[in-house]
């Protein structure tokens, strides 16, 4: 429910570098929805400009708002209470974001005597830095030996900051991480974040103080609870949230190695359950995921809805713990009296009173009756959501989850023989024991990635490991890559196209190797089978009525 509320307002647009400040009796009416991720709001205000008619106020604002010039908006409003038998400290609720959209009009207003002044209605939406940002950012970049936090630097910009704590999701040096973020899949690297934090269970935290995020582990659960004040709430509504209903069941499809690992939910429906499949022959990557989609499993308990009366002495934001009062009405709604909540989502709304509610300070008529009043008075409206200080539910934004994998183009690496030797190599872990051919990234300054050793397309009995310098296809995830097909022919395989030839061709060089070729000559096929080193050839050739053998070594 609305509420006529005093509030004293501080409102400064920065843009390309200059700031504005708003004088509090021009800001017309303002919007926020604050979450404990980030924050939109709305903020209009009016601008007086008498030059056109002769007077000495400028609008200073306009040259610098008609620009497509980044726009910075800080909103700072706290309460002015005049019915305290004491006048009481004030703190403010501080809000800062960039620009997402404005909009300008113009209206003229006729004074006494034939004379007018210009008012010009400005409007602008922000959101906070990271979902202007990041939704508009889609990076292509592969590191490796890099720390996931080495990736959040690379790309934070410096008009977004973080002050994480998260090291076991973001400390770790891993050997592969890739960002292959395309506009046509509509994830950006706003969403990469959040999907990352959603995925690995962790906390995206917008702190309303310091204006920034932090990723973090848990929820910030330190600090002396603010106790609310019955009188300033309206309404309170107690919340209980869908309940998990299923299972979780992590299948592994290694053949050699499967496994079907349940996680129980008490509160699930018998039958219900949630699959995850994976297909890994290393026994502690299975173990990390239940373990992860363990912690996932998260039963929510009751929220609680305020609805108030006005805006509170002692400003406080999403992530702010506090204790509600402890009076009988609050007791029999059912929540606990002596229990801790944390602040989790807020909404403020404020419009200009009705001309005849605006009290003293205002005319019947003229622009007196269009604007707010000196002290500020609007219908004001403030509702927030509480949930329990040991809640694990993790509120997120909606998000779009990556697509993986994106294919890009390597060259095999083997430091087997001499340079131009196309020999091929097995690298293998020493941790898990799994061999893997490192892979040059040309489009990625020449980093090595390393992919699975195995058969790939072919089946197991033929044995053609990937040679040096073969260009192949390359499928990069997040944290892992193989190889998805080759892309060339080797030098001196391919035949001429009016032979109709097959050819299998093997060893370190065209010099140094045997081939095998199948072909037509004068429309009769030819098989012949070649071993050549330097000088040294041995050939058996069998064609239309000859079968040659043929020893020789060229003199050098």
């Amino acid at each position: 429910m609305a509420h006529a509320e005093r509030l004293d307002l501080g409102l400064t647009l920065t843009i390309g570098g200059t700031a504005h400040a708003i004088a509090p009796a021009d800001i017309l009416a303002f919007e926020l929805d604050l979450h404990g991720w980030g924050h939109e709001g709305r903020v209009e205000f009016r601008v007086l400009d008498e030059t056109a008619h002769g007077g000495q106020k400028k609008d200073k604002l306009l040259a610098d708002f008609l620009k497509p010039d980044l726009v910075e908006v800080a909103l700072e409003l706290k309460a002015v209470h005049s019915d305290t038998a004491t006048k009481p400290t004030y703190t403010s609720l501080k809000v800062k974001g960039l620009g997402l959209d404005k909009a300008l009009s113009e209206e003229t207003v006729a004074q006494a005597k034939g004379a007018a002044i210009t008012y010009r209605h400005y409007t602008v939406r922000f959101v906070d830095a990271a979902r202007l940002l990041w939704t508009q950012h889609f990076p292509c970049a592969l590191y490796t030996q890099k720390t996931v936090q080495d990736v959040l630097d690379a790309h934070k910009g410096d008009k977004i900051a973080l002050a994480n704590d998260w090291d076991a999701a973001l400390a770790a040096t891993c050997p592969l991480l890739f960002l292959g973020l395309s506009p046509e899949s509509g994830a950006s690297f706003y969403d990469f974040v959040v999907w990352f934090v959603h995925a690995r269970n962790g906390v995206l935290a917008y702190d309303y103080t310091a204006q920034g995020y932090q990723l973090r582990a848990a929820k910030a659960a330190t600090g002396t609870p603010l106790n609310l004040r019955a009188e300033d709430v309206d309404t309170v509504t107690v919340v209980f949230p869908e309940v998990v209903r299923h299972d979780v069941a992590i299948l592994n499809a290694a053949a050699e190695s499967p496994s079907n690992r349940a996680i129980t939910n008490a509160k699930a429906v018998t039958g219900i359950r949630q699959d995850v499949l994976l297909r890994t022959d290393i026994a502690d990557d299975v173990q990390k995921r239940v373990t992860l989609e363990t912690a996932r499993l998260k039963v929510r308990g009751l929220e609680v809805d305020l609805e108030w009366n006005r805006f509170p002495t002692v400003a406080f934001a999403p992530g702010a713990l506090v204790k509600l009062p402890q009076t009988a009405g609050w007791v029999a709604s059912g929540v606990p009296a002596t229990e801790t909540f944390r602040v989790r989502r807020m909404t403020l709304r404020a419009e200009p009173l009705p001309p005849e509610d605006a009290g003293e300070g205002e005319g019947e008529g003229g622009d007196d009756a269009r604007r707010p009043s000196p002290d500020s008075r609007y219908l004001f409206t403030l509702t927030t959501r509480l949930e329990r200080k040991d809640e694990l539910h993790v509120d997120l934004p909606a998000f779009v989850t990556p697509v993986y994998p994106r294919f890009v183009e390597g060259l095999i690496v083997s430091e087997v023989g001499e340079e131009t030797h196309e020999t091929w190599q097995a690298y293998t872990d020493t941790a898990t024991s799994l061999d893997s051919y490192k892979v040059k990234m040309p489009l990625f300054a020449n980093q090595i990635i390393q992919v699975p050793f195995n058969a790939n397309l072919l089946p197991g009995h033929f044995y053609f490991p990937a040679y040096k310098g073969a260009r192949v296809l390359v499928a990069l995830d997040f944290q892992r890559a193989w190889l998805k097909r080759h892309l060339d022919w080797r030098a001196g395989a391919r035949l001429p196209s009016d032979g109709q030839g097959v050819h299998l061709l093997v060893g370190k060089t065209t010099e140094n190797g045997t081939s095998m070729r199948h072909f037509y000559d004068d429309n009769k096929p030819v098989l012949r089978l070649q071993r050549t080193n330097a000088s040294d050839t041995e050939k058996i050739e069998l064609k239309e009525g000859t079968l040659l053998i043929l020893v020789k070594e060229e003199s050098t």
